[in-house]
């Protein structure tokens, strides 16, 4: 029998692919990268830029036992089988795979799977190809244009503002938000007044006077024309037109962010944290299988198979009349190796029938994507707009309206949309309506809202900025870095995130930009379509951008600590904020002369009585900010555990008592305390 490897990259795909293969083939994971670029070299960049940017890779920590065990299974095999995942970052990973295990042109296979169910992976399997070195250069293209960006682009905050870091993709994303903030800064809000007359079934707005559209800008202007209307209005038109409400396309990566964010109020890391635990496979007791298709992709695409058997289950369950069509993408430049939308696998898997193998999370992300992709191939709801033109004076009065007339799509995606019914009374032109309720009030015009996660990605991918893929990434990077805070759900960029743009700004403000970031995606694209030359791409960049950082290095000011107000106690000198290795610490403003750093007096939380010393028990963390407990007689007592203690000993070992999952117990032994 012949012996097949098959890689992955993820475990817990691995049990289920083999399942689905069986006899003569052994499935293991990789667990992502094996490899990255080293911090070797000129900067540490891992990249010699004197030779054609040739980079020195180096296995990532904690990986070369896996590494060694991977490359015994290989040379063990009869056949490989790279089975990573179907995108560049995929294609990247198979090739260092076959790079650093030695695996032969002649024994080694790609395979793709878009879905893992148990055809499709062994349809995958019947047509496997070769590595494709396009896609391979171009993820290669961008790892060294990020890692030289970053690493030098960092350094150079680092010296000058204290900032942590910057990026090729993340800075520009952070300068959106600050330009966003500037603009609700610089906003000078306008007075203006709406007149409304209200009636028994509706209301009408005023917005024209013989027919020419008003404005109305202070109070005066409104009590004036209130003084000329009478309490007769004149139905003078009446307008009624059926209107489609398209169903929309089913999700790519960018649109789930956004939808979950804003119908599920998940952030874009925790969207793609379940999508992936969806796509990978979820154990439903009868079997194990994959209930979404591959969660990174720009296309809307769906496959003949999936939309046949749609169309099927509409007829079945909704009649012929919802039966819509497969809608096809007009964007085409940014569409990334032709993938998938994403969609349930099976249409048949409803959300009911799967709920109770998933978590709430898990259910809720599922259902929102099975809907979508179900509605994106129902019919368009279809309603009448009416909208009525009063006269009172020659001043022309607007009422609106709107009845649905087919619900089409909405009818399974209505949960997560709103559609308000306004019906309009019946009424006839020329006839005359009365009401002494006309009301005048003020307003003032709003300065820009702040983006929200949902907004900030639907900007990044208007512009061709990043890849969906990596816009968690992005969003979760300058939140770390103390770029942005959060309020109201919205980004509000900190005075280290303002300063770090307007220093980028200083010295690359061609470079970090809009236009320059879009024309490098572009530039990704084209190498991995075969069109455009990484080296090329990479010395254009280089030559420009390297002059610019020493210049900077050389020029840029260094942006002064802040002062506290207080005054150093050994030389008189001001005390400013620096910051360290483990955060932010007062010192003095005359370093190096003047070495005093004010001690911090940190507020204390003491829980009870250490039962070993009779010291007191207090709550710590550790450097990651992980909170446990421990003796403050510490290193003389070294009492500590990451369970709540109570204070008292353990009547049968003489350790101290814990509280666990509600429980009081020993924290060495069985002992469990009676209630």
């Amino acid at each position: 029998m012949e012996n097949n490897l098959v890689i992955v990259e993820s475990p817990s795909k691995s049990k289920t692919i083999e399942k689905y293969l069986g006899k003569g083939f052994k499935v293991v994971s990789s667990k992502g990268h094996i490899r990255d670029l080293s911090t070797k070299g000129k900067f540490g960049l891992g990249v010699d830029v004197d030779k054609n940017f040739e980079p020195d890779y180096t296995f990532i920590s904690g990986k070369t036992k896996l590494v060694q065990d991977l490359k015994k299974a290989a040379k063990a095999a009869d056949k490989v089988y790279l089975a990573t995942d179907p995108d560049r970052e995929g294609e990247a990973i198979s090739w260092h795979l076959k790079e650093a295990l030695n695996i032969k042109d002649n024994k080694y296979e790609r395979v793709l799977f878009h879905e893992i169910t148990k055809d499709k992976v062994i349809d995958a399997f019947n047509h496997p190809r070769k590595i494709d070195d396009n896609l391979v250069r171009s993820q290669e293209t961008r790892r060294i244009l990020d890692r030289i960006i970053g690493f030098r682009l960092s350094r150079l905050m680092q010296s000058k503002t204290g900032g942590k870091s910057a990026g090729r993709v993340q800075s520009v994303a952070l300068k959106l938000i600050v330009d966003r903030e500037r603009e609700i800064e610089a906003f000078q809000k306008e007075e203006y007044w709406t007149i409304t007359a209200n009636f028994p079934d509706f209301e009408a707005e005023l917005f024209a006077y013989n027919n020419k559209k008003l404005e109305i800008k202070n109070e005066e202007e409104a009590n004036d024309i209130k003084a000329r209307l009478g309490n007769g209005f004149t139905v003078s038109g009446i307008e009624s037109k059926l209107k489609t409400r398209k169903a929309r396309p089913p999700f790519i990566t960018s649109t789930l962010q956004q939808e979950a964010s804003n119908k599920l109020g998940f952030p874009a890391k925790k969207t793609m944290m379940l999508a992936q635990k969806l796509y990978e496979g979820i154990d439903l007791g009868s079997e194990t299988t994959g209930l979404i298709t591959y969660m990174r992709t720009d296309s809307i695409r769906l496959s003949d198979e999936f939309v046949g058997s749609t169309f099927h289950y509409i007829e079945d369950n909704f009649g012929k009349e919802y039966i819509g069509y497969a809608k096809t993408s007009k964007k085409t430049e940014n569409v990334q190796d032709a993938h998938e939308a994403i969609r349930p696998t099976s249409i048949l898997r409803t959300p009911s029938k799967v709920k109770t193998y998933l978590t709430s999370d898990e259910y809720k992300l599922y259902s929102l994507i099975y809907a979508r992709a179900l509605a994106s191939l129902m019919k368009d709801a279809k309603y009448n707009q009416t909208t009525v033109i009063l006269d009172n004076n020659n001043y022309n009065f607007k009422a609106s309206g709107q009845v649905g007339v087919f619900d089409g799509y909405s009818k399974v995606y209505a949960q997560y949309e709103t559609i308000d019914e306004t019906p309009l009374p019946d009424l006839k032109e020329k006839s005359v309506l009365t009401t002494d309720e006309i009301t005048a009030k003020q307003h003032f015009t709003s300065p820009p809202s702040r983006y929200t996660e949902a907004k900030l990605i639907k900007e990044l991918e208007e512009l061709g900025i990043g890849r969906p893929s990596t816009y968690a990434t992005i969003i979760d990077t300058i939140k770390k870095r103390g770029y942005v805070s959060m309020e109201e759900k919205k980004f509000v960029p900190t005075e280290m995130g303002v300063t770090t743009t307007d220093k980028l700004q200083e010295s690359f403000d061609h470079i970090i930009n809009v236009e320059y970031t879009a024309k490098m995606e572009n530039d990704l694209d084209e190498i991995a379509d075969g069109k455009e030359d990484s080296l090329k791409v990479l010395h254009e960049f280089y030559d420009e951008f390297e002059p610019m950082v020493e210049k900077a290095f050389g020029s840029m000011q260094k942006v002064a600590p802040k002062e506290t107000g207080e005054l150093c106690p050994e030389c008189g000198s001001p005390l400013v904020i620096r910051k360290g290795k483990f955060g932010e610490f007062v010192a003095c403003s005359n370093y190096p002369t003047c070495k005093y750093i004010k001690k911090e007096t940190k507020e204390v939380k003491v829980i009870t009585t250490c039962p070993l010393c009779k010291g007191n028990i207090i709550e710590k963390k550790t450097r990651k900010g992980k909170i446990f407990y421990g003796c403050d007689h510490y290193p003389k007592c070294k009492f500590a555990t990451w369970d709540l203690p109570t204070g008292e000993l353990c009547p049968e070992c003489n350790s101290p008592l814990v509280e666990k999952k509600g429980q009081i117990k020993c924290s060495s032994c069985d002992y469990t305390k009676e209630s």
